[in-house]
Parts: C-alpha cells; structure tokens; sequence
C-alpha cells in the first residue's frame, strides 16, 4: 500500500537478509548502551568521516551524551530488519543510514524498538529524540515533529525475471492479468489507470486481486498474471532477495523514479531539538551530494527512492 496520513504502508511478507555493518571507531550493541564518539564508519561500502563543522552544530545534550536515540518500528523490510533469523541484530536502510548519520556527526545513532503507532508519542515526550522507520511526511505529523526526507515511495510493477512481456510502464498492463492484493493503494492505482487504456484505444487491465501479496507474488511465478503491482520498496527488495535474485526484476519507469504516486519518507526529529534537525538535514544533504544515500539505498534494491534535496518537512497534503 502507498504511504496513508496515519501508518506507513505494509509490505509483503519479506525474507530478511543478512546486511551486517562494518564499524570503526566504535563499540557497542544495537540497543544503544554505548556513548563512545566515533570518527568514521563503512556503510554499504562507504567509508563515512566525521565532520568537525557539523558535530558543532548538536545540541550541547547531544555532544554530550554522544548519543542520539532512534526509535523504529522493527521489522519492516528492506527500512528495517534482523541480521538475522532470531537475532536482535539490527539491520536495513534506515539502519544503514542511522550509522552513516551518525559518523558524519560524530556521535551514535542508537536504535531501540517502538510499536510504530507509538513512534510520535514517544518523540512528544522525550524518551527519543529522532525516529527512522519509513516515516511518511505528512502535514498531520508535521504539527507535532519535524521532518528531513530522504526517501520518496509509491507504487511498482514486478515482472518475472529478465521481464519477458517487456513492460515498461503501467501502460504496458493494459490487456494483461495483473496481480495486485486487494484492499491496497495499488488496487486503487490499477483501476484509476482503466481509463488511461480505454483513452489509448486498449483492452483494460484484467486485474486479479489477492489476499495477500505473496499470493500474487506465486501467481507471477507460474505465470497466471504477468506483473504484481506493490510498494516500490517491497517491489525492490523483493527482486534482489527472492531465490538470490533470480526470480523477479523490478520495472524502473523514469518518470515515477520513487514509485507511482510517491510521497516523501522522512526522519522525525522531535520539535524540542531545532538544532538537531538542522544538523541531520546538512549531514544528510553531505551524504546525498557524496553519493552514499544512493549506495545504501541501492544495497536494498531501491536506489532510485534516494532524493537529491534533503528537504524539511516537504509534503503538502
């Protein structure tokens, strides 16, 4: 489903994948336990540096501290996920960019688990001071946090690996079974978009509708339709992950670069803390000019969802 004014959208179901990260200058778990100021970390094959100008501009608590506290909602892959089956090992793209965040400004980036409808209420009272956990930017959230976004998500077409029907865009469905779960955004998507073929002079889309996306995901694979039509992050991760990447490709239309009716993913810092928003969005506008926003979100299968402007708080509706 597309991001909704009040909960982000549910993926599929998703095989998680070991995607540990390599740290230097720092110890610790990922619950947070340790302070220690780092001045470098490896993320997704990045080496990222501590950068004296922007550390200066935390809060005097936070240098302190040495610590910035996350909450996420865990799991939601690829955004959030366990190294591993029974570990508590974190992993995934907020992750990733958590620690990248943090060795660019000299502190950690420490993340604890939070039920996701929980998130802004624990932000509100202080017992966290930014959440990462796919966040979509709204102006009913923006009353009561702040966003930076760095991720743009909407809907995708999947297709069998190496896209035998050579689909494109959704134009290309028009005429074809098309799998998409029912009661979802994509639906919605899929049947606004019967208007488009029948304008084009073609057959409309002959959608089948699914419980779940893992039902769509096996009709695609016996052939029963020709494309499932899911989340763009869930589309992405999908690809890379299912049977190591050999079963399904990800159809990446220029023109929705983030998905079909994209909205901004954003990090939610908590109003108290203007100077810690202004440090995150300049050491994330760092990590978007260098290219490794880019090379996480690529680790994930996802890259075209990086954006290029952090910008703050950008949704309008």
């Amino acid at each position: 489903m597309l991001p909704s004014p009040s909960l982000r959208p549910t993926a599929a179901a998703l095989t998680c994948a070991t995607a540990l990260l390599t740290l230097s200058g720092c110890s610790g778990d990922a619950t947070g336990s340790d302070t220690t100021v780092r001045d470098r970390a490896t993320v997704a094959g990045t080496v990222v540096r501590r950068d004296a100008k922007l550390h200066g501009l935390l809060p005097g608590a936070v240098k302190k501290s040495g610590t910035v506290r996350v909450a996420t909602d865990i799991p939601y892959p690829p955004f959030e996920m366990f190294a591993a089956p029974g570990s508590d090992e974190m992993t995934g793209l907020d992750y990733d960019l958590g620690q990248a965040l943090g060795a660019k400004l000299g502190v950690r980036f420490a993340f604890s688990a939070q039920k996701f409808d929980g998130i802004v209420p624990a932000l509100q009272a202080g017992k966290f001071d930014v959440a990462m956990s796919a966040i979509t930017d709204n102006k009913d959230r923006q009353r009561v946090v702040d966003f930076v976004d760095y991720t743009q998500s909407g809907s995708a077409v999947m297709v069998a690996q190496g896209n035998p029907r050579k689909i494109r865009t959704l134009d290309d469905l028009c005429g074809r079974k098309v799998g998409v779960q029912a009661a979802t955004n994509q639906l919605k998507l899929l049947t606004a978009h019967q208007a488009a073929c029948a304008k084009a002079g073609r057959p409309k889309t002959d959608i089948q509708t699914f419980p779940k996306d893992s039902d769509a995901q096996l009709a695609l694979r016996s052939g029963k339709v020709v494309a499932d039509v899911l989340t763009k992050p869930a589309a992405g991760w999908t690809a890379r992950t299912a049977d190591r990447g050999r079963a399904f490709d990800l159809v990446e239309d220029p023109k929705a670069p983030g998905g079909y009716g994209a909205s901004p993913n954003g990090i939610a810092v908590s109003k108290k803390l203007p100077a810690l928003t202004t440090a995150i969005q300049k050491a994330l506008q760092a990590l978007m000019d260098d290219g490794t926003l880019t090379k996480i979100c690529e680790k994930y299968g996802i890259g075209s969802i990086a954006l290029t402007k952090a910008t703050r708080n950008a949704a309008v509706d």
